[in-house]
């Protein structure tokens, strides 16, 4: 039993495994939406503002207006990762960082599940918003503030760590910059798979990181103990 488990590794909300399996689906979820979704980006946020910015100077203004739900969802993923941490609201969730992994996971399944008439913006926006639910509620790497869904910051953290690492021989900075230099190829390695599968296999492709998703959420039930009391029920 103890084997079993020491085999397994520890999945908790600001775990280094985690972070790991959230910045897989981060970068693929923007590959997808970029390729098969009108360039839209689903996690970047700013990259949308840009472009919105972008098409209204070119007075392209159905250009822009494509930009606009994405940026919507974003905000209204953001308020309801907020509410689910209301006191009494977070007590009938029990766990509302696994609730959230759940509704991530069945929004990817759906959208997976649309047929190809549903227009572009309707999938982008399911996107937005269980991205913003992602980098709201796991942003934490062991204890250091982090994001699974964009680069930017963590590519900044990862370099002021390896300065210091290099300058002070700073054990706590190396541990630091390892765990960001390895998020960051984790995000990389996602967009990647993320473009090709969706090249080549089409939009069905977003159930790769749903997949990713549910495996994330089984680990984190054997963090929480859920899995080791089932197995102990099993045994007896």
């Amino acid at each position: 039993m103890r084997e079993i488990q020491n085999k397994i590794p520890s999945l908790s909300s600001n775990s280094f495994t985690l972070g790991v399996l959230l910045a897989i689906v981060g970068g693929f979820l923007d590959a997808y939406t970029f390729i098969s979704r009108d360039g839209v980006f689903a996690n970047a946020q700013t990259g949308n503002l840009v472009l919105l910015a972008v098409k209204a100077a070119n007075r392209d203004w159905r250009g822009a207006l494509l930009f606009i739900p994405p940026i919507l969802a974003f905000i209204l993923g953001v308020l309801v990762s907020e509410i689910v941490k209301i006191p009494h609201i977070r007590q009938v969730l029990h766990s509302y960082r696994r609730s959230i992994l759940i509704l991530e996971c069945l929004v990817l399944i759906i959208v997976g599940l649309l047929p190809r008439s549903v227009p572009n913006i309707v999938v982008t926006v399911c996107i937005a918003f269980v991205s913003s639910l992602q980098i709201s509620t796991f942003n934490k790497l062991d204890k250091w503030a982090y994001n699974s869904t964009m680069t930017t910051g963590n590519l900044r953290t990862a370099t002021q760590a390896a300065y210091l690492a290099l300058k002070e021989n700073n054990n706590e900075a190396k541990k630091q910059f390892k765990e960001f230099f390895i998020i960051i190829l984790s995000f990389l390695f996602g967009a990647l798979t993320g473009t090709f599968s969706t090249t080549y296999i089409g939009n069905t492709s977003i159930w790769i990181p749903s997949g990713v998703l549910v495996i994330a959420l089984i680990l984190y039930h054997r963090d929480r103990g859920y899995l080791s009391e089932t197995i102990k029920l099993k045994l007896k």
